[in-house]
């Protein structure tokens, strides 16, 4: 059995997305000097790993996370305000569900996005 460590950003500014994240998720900084990297712990889940890397290489995979709020629309206007970018909200529907997400890009364009709890 395998568990998920924590998260990797590509990035050009990791104390800067590090910063975003932490205060978006009230998790825990740690620095990674050696490695040019910042850690976010999290009470629950993985670590968000943030480091110093080009974007668009070759062996570059988009990672994409969702996370769900208990009020998906005081969450997106939190994120805005600490320096997040809305892309679009979106509303899908199918037999006896209906689900509404908000699109986000992170402040270095890394897409995230936000659902409601049901």
């Amino acid at each position: 059995m395998i568990e998920l460590e924590h998260i990797t950003f590509a990035c050009d500014d990791p104390e800067e997305q590090a910063t975003f994240w932490e205060r978006a998720l009230g998790g825990e900084r740690r620095d990674l000097p050696a490695f040019d990297s910042e850690i976010v712990d999290r009470e629950r889940g993985p670590a968000l790993l943030f480091k110093e890397l080009p974007k668009g290489t070759e062996r570059n995979l988009p990672i994409h996370l969702d996370f769900a709020a208990a009020d998906r629309a005081t969450a997106v206007e939190r994120l805005t305000e600490l320096g997040a970018s809305v892309r679009e909200t979106k509303t899908e529907s199918g037999e006896g569900y209906t689900a509404t997400w908000t699109v986000l890009e992170d402040p270095e364009g890394n897409g995230f996005c936000v659902t409601e709890f049901e």
